[in-house]
């Protein structure tokens, strides 16, 4: 099918010209994390009277293979932030599984279950839903109303499976037309090398799994567009920050202008602004993300567990703690070999967390900020956050 001529889209004027002094934000220091929704909180959710374990584990995802998810009710019961189902096919018991498991969460607040469902090579569950096709065909083939309508049955399988947040769509901006690997974490990934037509296909997409009933997450902020590598792999860093903010941050300053919900962010460096992996500057979390684009949705780590850490060098828990001190809200990790691998990582990770608190290398309002952002994202107005 011929792709059919669109109108450009109306990119966020404001923000992006907010980026033009964002050069000079500092590397280092707390810039803070900016003001919160002022939406009434529920008074039966209250942060303040957490325990530390408890608000350290609201901020923590746990990823498991979808075969093996029933095995997660401690960490159900725990509270933790939800659950990352890795693995191309799932048990058809999967929804009743999931629901038995909702019903175990502390206060019955329930619990961020998520998945990558991109399309093309990057699909999961299978079984549950039906396969579509890779973001650069869809681009190539499909018009922004006809990719929206296929997000939105993917999101309508999504959610009659458990799953409420899906890690898409991919909004990085990517000419290059390969099979994603280790020299580009994006190739048939991105929607393309065109600014306009990422930033449109990408919101119509994102429009779509809104509209089936699924959270999206835009990812790889700042962009991984022309990368030197894939941070799974190792270290690797996006194009400079100057050539960066001219067209790569421009979908996802569309995007959070329009109204984006969440947005992952990449495990890159990025030249002329951070010398640390994006996930845990605050140069990019606090300095981009929250103070020029003023973005107030949910602010998510790419995994914690990939290979651009070692390099640093940071264990998965202390990256956590970096992370969610520089102003991330959502901490995801890599699968393990087994269930009880995964869940033992998981603990590490919230023991770190809540342990820097004790310390005093992470404030406990940073802590209930993340962990009330956490909950707003599935419908919960915790107050103390």
């Amino acid at each position: 099918m011929a792709r059919r001529l669109r109108p450009r889209p109306l990119v966020a004027t404001v923000a992006v010209a907010a980026l033009s002094v964002v050069g000079a934000t500092p590397q280092g220091g707390a810039l803070g994390r900016g003001p919160r929704s002022t939406t009434a909180c529920t008074p039966s959710v209250d942060l303040s009277r957490w325990s530390l374990n408890r608000l350290a584990a609201a901020t923590v995802v746990v990823p498991v293979s979808a075969g093996q998810v029933g095995a997660l009710a401690p960490e159900a019961r725990t509270g933790y932030a939800g659950i990352l189902l890795f693995g191309s096919t799932a048990p058809s018991t999967l929804p009743a599984t999931l629901r038995r498991l909702q019903a175990m969460t502390p206060q019955h607040l329930g619990m961020l279950v998520m998945t990558d469902e991109e399309g093309g090579g990057v699909l999961r569950l299978q079984n549950l839903v039906a396969p579509f096709p890779w973001a650069r065909t869809l681009a190539a083939t499909r018009t922004p109303a006809q990719i929206g309508a296929i997000a939105r049955r993917v999101a309508i399988q999504l959610r009659a499976a458990g799953v409420t947040m899906d890690l898409a769509p991919v909004l990085d901006v990517d000419a290059r037309n390969v099979e994603p690997g280790a020299s580009d974490p994006d190739g048939y990934r991105s929607f393309g090398g065109s600014v306009q037509v990422v930033t449109a296909d990408g919101e119509a997409f994102l429009r779509g799994l809104e509209a089936g009933g699924v959270i999206p997450v835009v990812k790889h902020f700042p962009g991984l567009g022309g990368s030197t590598g894939n941070t799974d792999d190792g270290p690797a860093s996006t194009r400079p920050w100057p050539v960066l903010r001219a067209t790569g941050v421009r979908p996802f300053a569309a995007s959070i202008a329009a109204g984006a919900p969440a947005v992952m962010v990449a495990n890159a460096r990025v030249p002329g602004l951070t010398a640390l992996p994006a996930s845990i500057s605050s140069a990019v979390l606090s300095g981009v993300l929250r103070r020029a684009l003023h973005f107030r949705g949910l602010i998510v780590t790419d995994s914690l567990t990939a290979g651009a850490f070692a390099a640093v060098p940071l264990s998965p828990a202390a990256a956590a703690v970096d992370a969610v001190a520089a102003g991330a809200d959502l901490v995801l990790l890599g699968p393990q070999a087994t269930a009880a691998a995964d869940a033992a990582l998981a603990v590490r990770v919230a023991g770190a967390i809540a342990a820097a608190v004790t310390r005093g290398r992470l404030s406990r309002a940073t802590l209930q900020a993340a962990a009330g952002a956490v909950l707003a994202s599935h419908g919960v107005r915790a107050c103390g956050a």
